[in-house]
């Protein structure tokens, strides 16, 4: 099959959304399937308001039906709402090219954290773009439960992995081994959705480090100058951080799923967090992780869990299972 993905957050961005799209692309390839993923980096773009560290199209509608009338696909998956995605969709819906969606972003908690604005307009907004869609692809029950609560329709269960190839325990630990026990380890966005300061202020003992990139890193590392702040990391770089953690800590209260998460789990890692949605899908075991709104009883209590018993729930999680599961909700294209 010829699929097609429309996606405005693409590399070089470090996100669950990249790591999810580049991973199925990937994945769908070795199955024999053909995928083209129409990016940012395919045009004239601009920083994002408030996070200049992401760069959003300009102008999508003009080039995309060159790209779409020379791909020819067999199946258009619509996959953010930014300028790329609502170019795709008003393209398709003029030419009535069925297609489908996902909802990866928490948009109405992110925005209402950063601007102010009520989450009831985001969520209208955004019932409105998913509306025409065949089939809205959502990672976790949890949150197919809260959109269908809010009058969301064809909503869809397309869940997520873990390269435990990748992601594995090390015979060798090269960092932290000259510092107070335990490491608490953070890994995603520094920036204000991602709830960070639920870990910067923990008063666990032990050594903080914060794997990760974003608008509010120079100012908690002016604010926490106890905590380590590495930058972004990826690869054999970034497991190697992660095994030298000793608890990994999930202070989100707003993301669909959590990657990172599963990636700590496979590396035999026990994940401290809240007991929300991401987490509650995610952490099915009180024997891999501890839920606890008392996030500093969370991390004391998986400080006594079995990394090796981590590392055997995070192998239940395969990207093939999910590449089905995105297949399976494509819409086909009977005629172009």
């Amino acid at each position: 099959m010829r699929i097609q993905i429309f996606t405005d957050a693409w590399f070089p961005q470090i996100n669950g959304v990249v790591r999810t799209l580049s991973t199925t692309q990937k994945v769908m390839q070795e199955m024999g399937h053909v995928v083209e993923v129409v990016n940012p980096q395919m045009f004239t773009t601009f920083p994002c308001p408030s996070y200049s560290e992401i760069r959003l199209a300009f102008h999508p509608s003009l080039t995309i039906p060159n790209l779409i009338h020379g791909f020819q696909p067999e199946a258009v998956h619509i996959a953010t709402e930014g300028p790329i995605g609502w170019a795709a969709r008003s393209f398709c819906l003029r030419h009535h090219i069925p297609f489908s969606t996902a909802y990866h972003t928490q948009f109405p908690e992110y925005l209402k954290a950063r601007t102010g604005v009520p989450r009831r307009w985001i969520y209208k907004l955004l019932r409105h773009f998913h509306q025409p869609s065949g089939n809205v692809m959502v990672p976790t029950p949890s949150i197919i439960h809260n959109l269908e609560t809010r009058g969301f329709q064809k909503l869809a269960l397309w869940s997520r992995g873990v390269d435990t190839q990748i992601f594995k325990p090390l015979t060798e630990k090269k960092l932290y081994t000259d510092r107070q026990r335990p490491v608490l380890l953070y890994v995603g966005r520094v920036a204000v959705e991602k709830n960070l300061t639920a870990f910067l202020k923990l008063k666990s003992e032990g050594q903080k480090v914060v794997v990760g990139d974003g608008p509010l890193r120079k100012e908690y590392q002016s604010l926490y100058p106890h905590v380590d702040f590495v930058g972004a990391k990826a690869g054999d770089e970034l497991t190697e951080y992660y095994n030298a953690a000793d608890v990994f800590v999930f202070p989100s209260l707003t993301d669909t799923f959590g990657l990172v998460m599963l990636e700590a789990l496979a590396c035999g890692v026990p994940v401290a967090a809240f007991p929300v949605a991401g987490p509650l899908d995610v952490i099915l075991s009180d024997e891999v992780g501890i839920l606890d709104n008392d996030l500093d009883q969370a991390v004391q209590k998986a400080l006594r869990l079995s990394r090796s018993q981590c590392r055997k729930y995070a192998l239940g999680f395969s990207w093939q299972k999910a590449a089905d599961q995105f297949l399976n909700h494509l819409q086909p294209i009977h005629r172009f």
